[in-house]
């Protein structure tokens, strides 16, 4: 009974993720590299990057409420924090973190923040001195050039193979001023109320389950005369325990983790990631992932080591992502769980 209730359920909520990005994304029309505030699309797990980003069925705990938030509910310790940093491309870092408390039979409430450094960047404006060599006007470098994004996360088990979740966040950019030349000063700042929701979903059928989210949605941004979107997507994946057919009697501190994700978005054509983990004695895990479709993105791996020290456990993963005409990026974090 509770699996057809379950599977009504997943099926509303794919129709409807369905339906809002048919609709409010205007996928259909194919707009591709036309959203803004970009930036929340860039991955600040190590874990997930270096699966090539295929986490939105594998992630849980904190990491997770920058993927699915669902996966929040698969929390096993009563709280959970990490810590990520970035070296993204062109001089621009990412920073960002996430907290868990685990509230049992009430769900699993977090908190999470993204704050991105985009370097020193230099203005310009138009010189009204037709005889000018330059046609413009260094203004200097612009200061509070950045974006940030701070918000709350709930989600909770339904049942033992389904989960539910969901992110409330306040997300802005600051891109300096422009400056025209009858002296006219236009602020380019923006704030939004952005949403983000996930469901996941244990089949039963060994380790199998996939996970369902839909991102940064939210109203459109207003830059002069033109409605600009977020970047809306929505994301289907699956994961699978390989180990449970090479070994059914293998130790729960060993995995082989194979993930799949499905990426729609408003803003560029279909994506797939796909993603590998092994874990070894709980303690070590290795990982691989490509991204397919990507313009400069393509291959990563990743190595993360896990220790327990009277219960607890201190996490530490790093990520290295080959990039085409940019420099590598690498990533690192740091967690604990209580």
């Amino acid at each position: 009974m509770n699996l057809k209730i379950n599977s009504k359920i997943i099926l509303t909520m794919f129709a409807v993720f369905a339906l809002v990005i048919d609709g409010y994304g205007q996928v259909g029309l194919n707009k591709l590299a036309q959203s803004t505030m970009n930036f929340q699309l860039v991955s600040l797990s190590p874990k997930a990057s270096a699966m090539g980003e295929a986490y939105y069925a594998v992630g849980k705990g904190a990491e997770s409420i920058f993927y699915n938030p669902a996966g929040l509910a698969d929390m096993d310790k009563t709280f959970n924090v990490v810590v990520d940093y970035t070296q993204w491309i062109a001089g621009i870092n990412y920073i960002g973190g996430a907290a868990a408390w685990n509230l049992d039979n009430y769900g699993v409430v977090g908190l999470s923040l993204m704050s991105v450094n985009y370097g020193t960047i230099y203005g310009t404006s138009l010189d009204p001195n037709t005889g000018s060599a330059l046609g413009y006007i260094d203004n200097g470098a612009l200061s509070n050039v950045s974006a940030y994004s701070f918000g709350v996360s709930y989600a909770k088990a339904i049942s033992t193979q389904f989960s539910i979740g969901g992110n409330i966040r306040i997300a802005g950019q600051n891109l300096g001023e422009n400056q025209f030349i009858n002296g006219a000063t236009v602020k380019n700042n923006a704030t939004k109320l952005v949403f983000d929701a996930g469901v996941k979903y244990y089949t039963g059928f060994k380790n199998f389950r996939f996970g369902m989210a839909i991102r940064n949605f939210s109203s459109n941004i207003l830059r002069e005369a033109i409605y600009e979107q977020l970047p809306l997507t929505f994301t289907v994946g699956t994961a699978i325990d390989l180990m449970d057919f090479i070994n059914p009697m293998h130790s729960q501190e060993d995995a082989l983790t194979l993930a799949v994700d499905f990426l729609h978005s408003n803003n560029y054509s279909e994506r797939f990631n796909v993603g590998a983990e092994y874990k070894l004695l709980g303690m070590l895990a290795l990982r691989a992932g490509y991204q397919t479709n990507r313009d400069i993105a393509s291959w990563s791996a990743g190595i993360g080591v896990n220790k327990t020290i009277a219960g607890n456990e201190i996490e530490v993963n790093y990520s290295f992502s080959k990039m085409d005409i940019f420099k590598n990026v690498n990533r690192l974090s740091i967690g604990l769980s209580l």
